[in-house]
């Protein structure tokens, strides 16, 4: 196994983009305003992370599951020719990635008398839109993983059916169909009652 890099990995990407030696992909990069990958992650990153944080219930899962898809993005850098898809090409990994996790699921929680950190937990907001905020996240959170990723593209995303068909490797149809189904399932949702 070889030993990490010593150094900022970003830091060899902007070299690999913009360097004297760069492939047309890396003048694409720059013809597309992401003169090099971490110009790319300061941009978009935030925008990713959200995309990460829908896709599961943790924060710190989402960064983790984030952090993979930028290491598959940068490893491929040079190859993706089209960076204005950059946005596609993450989001597929981190899809890809989530549903592995999916796939290798083991359980590693157990039950206990007490919680831990109890006194370390943060309180919940009282505002009434952070209320129904939480609530609408739980519904989302209670679909089946297909639908979830579905819905969150779709919706908080605000991609297009045909642009989240695409990424997902389905058809326009079976994104329809599985998102009237979601919808379906959070109109009955007794916790979104008020909403209604």
């Amino acid at each position: 196994m070889t030993p990490p890099p010593s150094g900022p990995v970003c830091t060899g990407a902007s070299k690999a983009a913009t360097g004297v030696a760069a492939a047309p992909a890396g003048r694409a990069a720059l013809a597309a305003g992401y003169p090099s990958f971490a110009t790319y992650v300061r941009a978009r990153g935030p925008v990713l992370l959200r995309t990460a944080r829908s896709l599961t219930a943790n924060p710190f899962d989402a960064e983790d599951l984030l952090q993979t898809a930028l290491t598959k993005t940068f490893v491929a850098w040079e190859r993706i020719e089209d960076h204005r898809a950059l946005d596609g090409y993450v989001r597929r990994a981190l899809l890809n990635t989530r549903t592995s996790q999916w796939r290798k699921r083991k359980v590693d929680e157990f039950a206990c008398d007490e919680l831990p950190e109890s006194a370390g937990l943060p309180q919940a907001d009282p505002a009434e839109q952070q209320g129904l905020h939480d609530a609408m996240w739980r519904a989302v959170m209670k679909l089946p993983d297909r639908q979830r990723a579905m819905v969150v593209l779709r919706y908080y995303e605000d991609l297009s059916e045909a642009q989240t068909a695409e990424v997902l490797g389905v058809s326009i149809g079976t994104v329809k169909s599985a998102v009237s189904r979601a919808l379906g399932k959070l109109r009955e949702d007794p916790e979104l009652a008020p909403v209604r």
